[in-house]
């Protein structure tokens, strides 16, 4: 069993905003892999070469570097709503599957996590098509100005249900995208041939990596066809470049079977597993780093390049707390008194 704790030695908003930090960090290194994989998705890049390199020098020369980064701005921007709305989620679902003793299984908080963050996902679905539709477009010739913009003309041209486009997909997917994570977690004492409590740094690392990886695969074909009805719109140039014309979620399964075959539900999927790993590498870099920094700021760490504990100082306490012990406690000078006859 696992017990579920948080590290109260920082606050609410600080955990926030290193992981609101280390997510767009990491999102903005991967941007140009995440751009190939929706390319390839959708099939904007149907009829050209479509390897990682090709791809990525074919929108250079056409839009010019900045569109390597089509629609990061609006991934970043979504971060800490997503972010706000998973954590408030699991904290939620942690409580229904916890026992009397306040534990949970390592099985219960992987679907706990993954219900969070479907729901995460689900309220903050607009962003993520609108992220879809500025990455298909022409940055010469832009259909959308931004994040405002698009969803104004979203809004007014195809209705407010436009805007949540293939979020029945995301549910489905949710299913195998659990099923291959409890499929890793259920196998790592048997792949490192040790106990989860003396799991290294660098292991746990592989694990997050080896899940994401095994969980992305089996969910793709959902988020192949979620994409391309994400950036369908007759509105659009080309429809928005989806190389398969559909009315619905089957039909689309329908029509990428038929012109593609069954291996074209995984297009792209090269450019995601690829970015998977310096994806968790950045974010976990980066949200050790905040964490430090905030640690530090705090009184709990001798200095932001080390975990090196303060001597003296009761680990225990809440930030208020140590910051209440250090006014109680601090030197107060005296005044010198002149000597009496």
């Amino acid at each position: 069993m696992a017990t579920w704790r948080r590290d109260g030695r920082l606050t609410g908003s600080q955990r926030l905003l290193c992981a609101g930090l280390a997510g767009a960090f990491s999102l903005s290194l991967t941007a140009p892999l995440e751009l190939a994989t929706v390319l390839a998705q959708v099939g904007v890049a149907r009829g050209h070469s479509q390897g990682l390199w090709a791809t990525g020098r074919r929108v250079w020369l056409a839009e010019g570097p900045r569109a390597l980064w089509k629609g990061n701005g609006v991934a970043c921007l979504r971060l800490f709503p997503c972010s706000m709305v998973q954590l408030a989620a699991y904290r939620k679902f942690v409580v229904l599957f916890m026992d009397d003793l306040g534990r949970i299984s390592q099985w219960s908080s992987i679907v706990a996590g993954s219900l969070a963050g479907m729901v995460s996902m689900i309220v903050t679905y607009p962003t993520d098509l609108i992220k879809t539709r500025l990455i298909v477009q022409n940055m010469l010739e832009p259909s959308y100005r931004g994040l405002s913009h698009a969803f104004s003309t979203i809004y007014h041209q195809e209705g407010f249900l436009a805007l949540y486009r293939g979020v029945s997909l995301t549910v489905l997917g949710a299913v195998p995208f659990s099923a291959g994570s409890l499929l890793v977690y259920m196998n790592l004492e048997k792949i490192w041939n040790g106990p989860r409590d003396r799991f290294s740094h660098l292991q746990n690392f592989a694990n997050v990596c080896v899940a994401a990886a095994v969980s992305q695969t089996l969910s793709f074909p959902f988020d192949t066809m979620k994409r391309k009805m994400q950036a369908q719109s007759p509105y659009l140039p080309h429809h928005g470049g989806v190389d398969v014309h559909f009315s619905g979620a089957v039909d689309c399964f329908r029509q990428i079977v038929k012109t593609q075959g069954v291996l074209g539900l995984w297009s792209g999927l090269t450019a995601n597993l690829l970015k998977v790993v310096p994806y968790f590498g950045v974010m976990f870099s980066m949200f050790e780093f905040c964490k430090r920094i905030f640690l530090y700021q705090n009184g709990y760490i001798l200095s932001p390049l080390t975990y090196k504990l303060t001597p003296g100082v009761d680990q225990s306490l809440q930030p208020q707390e140590l910051r209440e012990l250090k006014k109680f406690f601090k030197p107060r000078k005296l005044e010198s008194k002149k000597p009496t006859l």
